[in-house]
């Protein structure tokens, strides 16, 4: 966590040592810092890093899952104000950053 150092967040990396769901790498969390402003000293829970079947990685975003008649659908949590969804490229990339220096450490 941030430490008065004007972080804005900092991604904290939780590896998955149960190995299922199959390619499941990891779960990660976004932990405000002093720079956030009113998101100071919260953590934003849910993400997940997932071993795709070409080799590469993809992050899931937290959401929430429902039923209507019968069919599971899924709500995203945390989702673009303006509806651009490259907005989320900046924070998925923070995360599997974050990642790969989890791994190399490892």
């Amino acid at each position: 966590m941030s430490k008065g150092n004007g972080e804005v967040m900092t991604v904290t990396i939780l590896p998955n040592t149960k190995g299922g769901p199959q390619g499941k790498l990891a779960d990660a969390e976004v932990i405000f810092g002093a720079a956030s402003g009113p998101f100071n000293g919260l953590r934003l829970i849910g993400f997940a890093v997932w071993e795709r079947r070409d080799g590469g990685r993809n992050v899931t975003f937290p959401a929430r899952q429902y039923s209507v008649n019968g069919e599971r659908r899924s709500f995203a949590l945390l989702r673009p104000a303006n509806g651009d969804a490259s907005v989320q490229e900046p924070i998925r990339q923070s995360i599997l950053d974050a990642y790969t220096r989890f791994e190399a450490a490892s």
